[in-house]
């Protein structure tokens, strides 16, 4: 293509990249589960009518990553009619995402007149309402709207979701919408053991009451609040919220998941699948669903694994054991079939069926696969290196792959509970190996490492020097040795 004919696209680029829509905002191709969110958005279309417009735009983005343009126009021109029916006063202000994202998928398909017509229209829109960009205006609409789709797309966006909120809610503050936002994201975050959020685990606690505050119908701020309760040993005040929130909503699927959840960590079993089954029916791709149907029936195996008559072939016992493997790897294999990036839970959850019933290649294969993805959350690749290590350190008896492993999820620079549990394992190996001899040169190896991640520097220098007595040409310990007696110096 020579330089005169790309000008123009080249130039309408320029401006389409200053656009606030779902083709400029963080997840892309690489990261999201893509058929997953397909149906994920499908079904808030389908059983979420308020949110409607805003998952008609997601969608669009979606299809037109799978090379969808025309059903993305057609997702565009949905999102459009709802937000003229339902936001009669604030369609322009309502409009704005929708726009670009029509602009950009026209561009993607080579229309580029049409493309900029939805420039124009932008800014026609956004020059009573901004003093910055042509093409677009940072207001509470627009935060609200990128912080649930960044809630939508996958785990590592949690955080920024949470900063639009707080954005939208500055300039919006009553909006129940922006604040159901955050303490959505709040919720999110609060279950990560190395974020911020989960230090203060009852932050999400505080919206979700100025939620009902505002709305007291709202039965998903009552189904989220009742599980914060309910951790915070409030369980009478939890339990009302989750029969409340069921007879005001009883065929929701959201609140019957999460009034599901709730039922499963009291130990209410057969309510909890009974709900998760009806909430199924509705929706039938949920993979969160399948992953909770597949953890109920994985509290009653663990029970009947320690039962005696449940290891004789010929006590009901055993067939009943039999049977909840089965379920077990059906469902949690459902819960990650659309959701190979996402779903590591449900993975690692589905490998440790695998292991307890001594299907060791499945758990392998697994494990294998969770190791190869790259741009995930820091606590996620963690708990994949832990979990995969104690396979490798009990399962196959592989001393050299384990320790390796743990050393990985050690260095991963993020404050989580696996990252403590990784470092334990390699503080227990290093000195059970010492203990039968001083000169273990991958022990002493280990032993640097570990006092080079508590700060202790003389102590970690100390130990690489012993080590590479006995293993002179160690690259790894060298390049530790060489860092460290740098840092000393520059101090």
């Amino acid at each position: 293509m020579n330089t005169m004919s790309s000008t123009p696209r080249t130039l309408l680029k320029e401006k389409l990249d200053q656009l606030q829509c779902h083709f400029t905002w963080g997840p892309q191709k690489e990261i999201i589960d893509l058929d997953d969110m397909v149906y994920r958005l499908q079904d808030s279309i389908n059983i979420a009518v308020e949110y409607q417009a805003a998952s008609y735009n997601q969608l669009a983005f979606v299809n037109c990553l799978q090379g969808n343009s025309e059903e993305a126009i057609q997702n565009l021109k949905e999102a459009e009619k709802i937000l003229r029916e339902n936001h009669k006063d604030a369609f322009e202000r309502r409009s704005i995402i929708t726009y670009g994202n029509y602009a950009w998928v026209h561009y993607h398909m080579g229309q580029l007149a049409e493309a900029q017509s939805y420039l124009d229209k932008l800014e026609m829109i956004c020059k009573p309402l901004t003093d910055g960009p042509r093409y677009t205006a940072m207001i509470p609409e627009v935060y609200g709207e990128k912080g649930w789709s960044l809630l939508r797309s996958a785990s590592q966006y949690y955080e920024e979701a949470n900063k639009c909120f707080e954005e939208a809610l500055e300039k919006d503050p009553n909006n129940t919408e922006w604040i159901m936002g955050k303490a959505t994201a709040l919720f999110r975050l609060e279950a990560f053991s190395g974020t911020q959020e989960n230090h203060e685990r009852n932050q999400s606690v505080k919206y979700l009451r100025r939620v009902l505050e505002l709305d007291p119908d709202d039965s998903m701020a009552m189904v989220l609040l009742a599980l914060k309760l309910r951790e915070c040993k409030q369980k009478e005040d939890a339990n009302k919220l989750i029969e409340q929130a069921l007879q005001k909503t009883p065929d929701f699927p959201y609140v019957l998941r999460y009034a599901a959840k709730f039922y499963r960590k009291e130990g209410v079993l057969e309510k909890s699948v009974q709900l998760l089954k009806k909430a199924l029916e509705i929706t039938p791709h949920s993979a969160f669903l399948h992953d909770q149907i597949a953890m109920c029936y994985r509290t009653k195996l663990l029970e009947l694994i320690d039962n005696r008559r449940s290891k004789n072939p010929r006590n009901p016992e055993f067939q009943q054991k039999t049977q909840l493997f089965s379920q077990c790897k059906y469902h949690f294999g459902m819960a990650f079939k659309h959701r190979p990036r996402s779903a590591i839970k449900s993975q690692l959850d589905f490998a440790d069926i695998c292991v307890r019933n001594g299907e060791y290649s499945n758990a392998k294969e697994i494990y294998s696969e969770l190791l190869k993805l790259e741009d995930i959350r820091p606590e996620n690749l963690q708990v994949i290196c832990f979990r995969a290590g104690c396979f490798e350190q009990y399962q196959r008896r592989s001393e050299s792959n384990s320790m390796s492993l743990f050393k990985k999820g050690l260095k991963v620079e993020y404050d989580s509970k696996e990252r403590k549990k990784c470092y334990e394992k390699l503080e227990k190996w290093a000195d059970g190996k010492l203990c039968k001899d001083q000169r273990d040169s991958t022990a002493l190896g280990v032993k640097g490492l570990l006092h080079q991640m508590d700060g202790d520097k003389p102590k970690a220098i100390e130990y690489f020097v012993k080590a590479l007595e006995i293993d002179h040409n160690n690259e790894e310990y060298l390049s530790a040795l060489c860092e460290l007696r740098l840092s000393i110096e520059e101090h």
